[in-house]
């Protein structure tokens, strides 16, 4: 058998780079301009929803939000309902340190806030790193106060002090790497300047709220009714001597969210197709506004009621099909060993399809049935969009879980896919411009057929 035989029987990678024409190049350079703008002003889920609800408006399509944490995006087909609809679901929340409900304190002429991590962290990632202030807190009375402080140039940034390495053998040295860093020592630094009352104890803790209470009217009890969460400051960056890259936090899982609501923006459907953004997806996609929610049951009930159509939900999500938009992991040259490399996934290579999720045996995951899956390449083929397939690491490596699960559960055709990522979960995560660009033209596609 010739070469060009074997060919045909074997799989071929190559990458976005390689095969694409120049013009194909300069629309995902020019989309990732877009993208990070969009990753710089939706840093937390409200912002994210705001600038969700922006597009939305723009674009006049109908949407409803969900505490103002999670958000579906509606782009009405001709078809009836019964027949199905398309959704992509993707999430909005990221990997963050929570100030706890009374976080303030004072410490040998410090003040410090003290902090509770939020989803799936390498905690010694978070320390000596610029950090911005997001979040809103109420007021008695219910007068709600939105706060950013950190991300223009002549404000003030916080930080998590580290140990410094000459004294750092006994006390750091001598954990193992995961505890090199210990919740409980994750306090932010956020003043050192005194009152000047000898009467007050704590003169640089006083002096602190004394200065939130003038710009915000805040109180401390007003902390218990706050959700004020640091993440690393500054806009995202283009990465390498090719700016073919994108460094910069939230990416995870922000690539899928701006690439389905992109892609949903654009499509020319005929079914009735919903992009929806929750909350609360990296500690489980719980809570009123996560995946586990009935949110996505609320929006199409209100659809079939506006339709009039003799259907039910039910009907309706047996008859759909989804794509769970959700990163994945790329295989990071340094660290290839816990890949399993002829089951992984590249960036620079197209978005990434994981027919499983799921930890020790698929446990605790999703699974797309085959005829759905080849259904899915087949479309991305013929339409020439980059795909690749995988999964999260080797099989008793790790894993993770997604929202697929939870809208399966409804009777709904559903796979995995999204952009790979590197340094996932870490306060600047890496993807390449060509599969944020391959994403939304595998969404879009999706969407419309």
């Amino acid at each position: 058998m010739s070469s060009k035989k074997y060919d045909k029987l074997s799989i071929k990678k190559k990458s976005f780079w390689e095969e694409q024409k120049s013009t194909e190049i300069k629309k995902a350079f020019k989309l990732a301009e877009e993208y990070k703008d969009f990753l710089s002003k939706a840093k937390v889920e409200r912002e994210a929803v705001k600038e969700i609800e922006k597009y939305a408006k723009k674009h006049k399509l109908k949407y409803y939000k969900n505490n103002e944490k999670s958000i579906a995006v509606i782009k009405k087909g001709k078809q009836k309902l019964a027949k199905g609809i398309k959704i992509i679901g993707s999430h909005i929340d990221s990997p963050r340190l929570d100030l706890k409900p009374y976080p303030l304190y004072e410490d040998t002429n410090l003040a410090l806030l003290k902090t509770h991590y939020y989803g799936g962290i390498k905690k010694y990632q978070w320390v000596n790193h610029l950090l911005s202030l997001h979040g809103i807190v109420i007021l008695k009375g219910g007068k709600k106060i939105e706060v950013i402080i950190g991300e223009k140039e002549n404000e003030p940034v916080f930080t998590v002090a580290d140990l410094l390495p000459h004294l750092a053998s006994k006390k750091q040295g001598e954990r193992e790497l995961f505890k090199g860093i210990e919740g409980e020592e994750m306090n932010i630094l956020c003043g050192s300047i005194p009152i000047n009352d000898k009467k007050v104890k704590e003169k640089i803790k006083i002096a602190v709220l004394e200065k939130l209470n003038k710009d915000y009217g805040l109180t401390e009890t007003d902390f218990a009714s706050a959700e004020l969460q640091a993440v690393p400051a500054g806009k995202p960056r283009d990465l390498g001597f090719d700016k073919s890259m994108i460094a910069g936090y939230g990416q995870d899982d922000k690539a899928c969210a701006f690439t389905s609501l992109k892609a949903l923006i654009e499509a020319k459907n005929k079914q009735t197709i919903i992009a929806i953004f929750y909350d609360k997806e990296e500690i489980g996609s719980t809570g009123v506004t996560g995946a586990q929610s009935r949110f996505i049951a609320y929006v199409i009930e209100e659809l079939i009621k506006e339709s009039k159509e003799k259907t039910s939900l039910l009907e309706v999500m047996k008859n759909s099909e989804a794509i769970s938009a959700d990163v994945t992991a790329g295989v990071n040259p340094t660290y290839k060993d816990v890949m399993d490399l002829q089951n992984s996934v590249s960036i620079g290579y197209g978005i990434g399809l994981e027919k499983t999720t799921g930890y020790g045996g698929k446990y605790d995951g999703s699974e797309a049935t085959a005829e759905y899956i080849r259904k899915l390449i087949d479309l991305f083929d013929k339409n020439k969009i980059k795909w690749q397939t995988g999964e999260l690491g080797k099989v008793d490596e790790g894993g993770g879980g997604t929202i697929a699960k939870y809208l399966a559960h409804y009777g709904v055709n559903i796979i995995d896919a999204g952009a790979p990522v590197l340094s996932m979960h870490s306060p600047l995560e890496i993807t390449s411009k060509a599969d944020i660009y391959e994403t939304y033209r595998a969404y879009k596609i999706f969407l419309e057929n």
